[in-house]
């Protein structure tokens, strides 16, 4: 009978090979435009969210926390609320080719978090808090929804390129138009932000309630609020100065690599 450990690892391959497989068809379809390539690059895709939920269960029965507190923990679980965001985009909007910018993003997720290691590291109970699930799961949640501006402001940006270039190109047919990107982008950067807001909120909460202040002044709060006002930037811009287009698209990646410096644990 295989132990729990060997069942995580199990499940944990089998997690990156349905990941891998789907990016792989979804690249097939925007080469090819093979409609059966697209359909089952979904399901899989779709598959494999079940089975990265399933791991992270599994991961918080063995640790007997929400598994967010380790690398291997923080990058999966980033992983994942990718993947839930873009299921949740698409409850309510079509966008042509997105899934082909964004899975081989979960895609290297997951794969990052396989080569880091795994063991299990017992939280210290002083930090035991019910603000601690809250918080990480809504910080993460949030950069799900920032990482689909990202995939959707890099999409905007080739976009555009090949119509600057007054050339109908290999990206003019396959990518949504300019207005539609423009719009997808503003629509995750501001559920992103509000959801980063509510993070940030439970995490000061969380602080005051385990060390007696509200802000440490450690590099990772540093960063989130770095972060936090980067895209409260952006969304002042967009709202009160006009940002649109370019712009839009290029905050949206600058905030996403900004944002990719805090994947340490949330536990610091």
């Amino acid at each position: 009978m295989m132990n729990f450990d060997s069942c995580c690892l199990a499940l944990l391959i089998a997690t990156l090979s349905v990941t891998a497989v789907s990016t792989v068809l979804y690249w097939i379809f925007f080469a090819r435009g093979e409609e059966k390539s697209r359909v089952w690059a979904r399901r899989l895709l779709f598959l494999s969210w079940v089975l990265q939920s399933s791991y992270i269960v599994l991961r918080m029965v063995q640790v007997g926390n929400t598994p967010v507190t380790t690398y291997h923990e923080a990058v999966f679980f980033f992983g994942w609320a990718i993947t839930t965001a873009y299921f949740s985009f698409r409850l309510r909007y079509q966008v042509k080719n997105f899934g082909t910018f964004v899975s081989p993003l979960i895609c290297l997720l997951l794969f990052a978090a396989a080569f880091i290691s795994r063991q299990v590291i017992p939280l210290d109970p002083k930090l035991q808090s019910i603000w601690l699930p809250v918080h990480a799961s809504l910080s993460l949640l949030a950069y799900g929804f920032l990482g689909l501006g990202f995939c959707g402001g890099i999409m905007y940006l080739l976009q555009e390129r090949e119509l600057k270039s007054r050339k109908v190109g290999y990206f003019f047919s396959r990518l949504p138009s300019l207005e539609a990107l423009d719009q997808l982008i503003t629509h995750c950067v501001t559920i992103g932000f509000t959801i980063l807001t509510l993070g940030m909120v439970t995490g000061v909460l969380w602080s005051r309630q385990v060390y007696g202040i509200f802000f440490r002044w450690q590099p990772k709060e540093i960063f989130s609020l770095l972060i936090w006002l980067a895209y409260l930037f952006q969304i002042h811009q967009r709202y009160s100065a006009g940002y649109r287009g370019r712009r839009t698209a290029a905050l949206a990646v600058a905030g996403f690599s900004l944002l990719l410096f805090t994947l340490w644990p949330v536990i610091t």
